[in-house]
């Protein structure tokens, strides 16, 4: 059996701990820290709006994002410590007995970063085309990215994106292994939340005894309060990632009426470039590959989209050539369109913002829109 006793803390707002009901006392401590923040702007008295257990609004962002701060560097140990004697009497027991204290780790953590909108109307004409792109653009690379991991062929582990609708909206969730990095939209937030359950995933930097000596080096990270800071600063970077690779979505309806364009030949300086079929297997599959996070945040050469077009490898060297310059053409008739430009001094292209405004498009209207629409029409 287990105790289950819930405080409006005078600090941390409101919490709960569950108390094991047998030797050796096991103790569990949720914590919210929006609550925490929620009782430090009061004390500030700088203005905020809640919306469930969520800020929908803070007066001044630049003293919440100091205290956030504050928050993972705090003496956890202690603080922990002065909730388990507020729940177990029989702590004096112990310690007269020569027992030790309680370890505390971090069971589940979560770290959330959110993006204000001015009002709902805002981010909902956005977000069906971030679900899209997430859904549909974001593969296993791109969330071990997001996660800090590469894939590599001794992976073995799983890997999931899914999405569910619920009363409160849309949320979309990739799973790798026991953590995962969620996006979802909360009233006029935008929220892209890292949960971890499997620390060890991720690696920490420490000072070990080697044979050469005390050296630093990135380990497994452990579940222990010591590594607080740690998972904050995973969350963030994760967090980052996945909304540095949605940077540039735009609300798809704008880019429907540009497809036209795309479908049509056309002469730039004095050249003709050919036109597009964006509902061609060929040019959804061009279209989708560009759109890979690594592309959109790294840019790309026709090394690299020759490698994601044609995955098998070349039986000859005038095959790989082949493929070179058939990848050349197409990186001509991108440029030639508006969609991609050339970094200077390097062979490195980038998409537009054009180009993944209309790509985006014309792969969620390929993926999306022509599939829903056919089975309307035959059901």
């Amino acid at each position: 059996m287990h105790f289950y006793l819930y405080y409006l803390d005078a600090e941390f707002g409101f919490i709960h701990l569950r108390l094991q009901s047998w030797f050796p006392f096991e103790i569990q401590v949720y914590l919210n820290g929006r609550e925490w923040l929620a009782r430090q702007l009061d004390q500030r008295q700088v203005a905020y709006t809640r919306y469930d257990n969520k800020l929908a609004e803070i007066a001044d962002l630049q003293v919440a994002q100091g205290l956030c701060a504050q928050f993972v560097q705090r003496k956890w140990p202690r603080v922990l410590k002065a909730f388990a004697k507020r729940v177990n009497p029989l702590l004096p027991c112990f310690r007269r007995a020569g027992l030790r204290d309680y370890y505390w780790v971090i069971h589940q953590a979560e770290y959330a970063t959110d993006v204000f909108f001015n009002n709902r109307t805002h981010l909902s004409a956005l977000y069906p085309a971030l679900v899209a792109a997430a859904m549909l653009l974001f593969g296993a690379e791109d969330v071990m990215r997001f996660l800090g991991r590469k894939l590599h062929g001794n992976f073995k582990g799983e890997l999931r994106s899914d999405l569910k609708y619920r009363p409160q909206g849309c949320r979309v969730k990739h799973q790798l292994a026991r953590n995962s990095i969620k996006m979802y939209d909360p009233a006029n937030i935008l929220r892209i939340e890292t949960t971890f359950n499997n620390p060890r995933e991720f690696r920490v930097l420490r000072v070990i005894d080697t044979p050469q000596g005390r050296q630093r080096r990135w380990l497994p990270m452990g579940k222990g309060v010591a590594n607080f800071w740690r998972y904050a600063q995973v969350g963030q970077q994760a967090n980052a990632r996945y909304l540095e690779a949605l940077a540039h979505v735009q609300p798809v309806g704008k880019s429907i009426a540009q497809l036209d364009d795309l479908c049509q030949s056309k002469t730039t300086h004095g050249q003709r470039v050919a036109r597009f079929n964006p509902v061609s297997a060929a040019d959804g599959q061009l279209f989708a590959t560009l759109l890979r996070g690594e592309f959109c945040l790294n840019g790309f050469r026709n090394k690299d989209l020759v490698a994601h077009l044609y995955p098998r490898p070349a039986r000859a060297q005038t095959e790989r050539q082949h493929r070179s310059a058939h990848v050349t053409r197409l990186l001509g008739k991108l440029r030639g369109h508006g969609l991609i430009t050339k970094v200077k001094q390097s062979r490195l292209y980038r998409l537009s913002e054009k180009g993944m405004q209309l790509l985006t498009a014309a792969v969620h209207y390929r993926q999306v829109e022509f599939p829903n629409a056919m089975a309307s029409a035959t059901a």
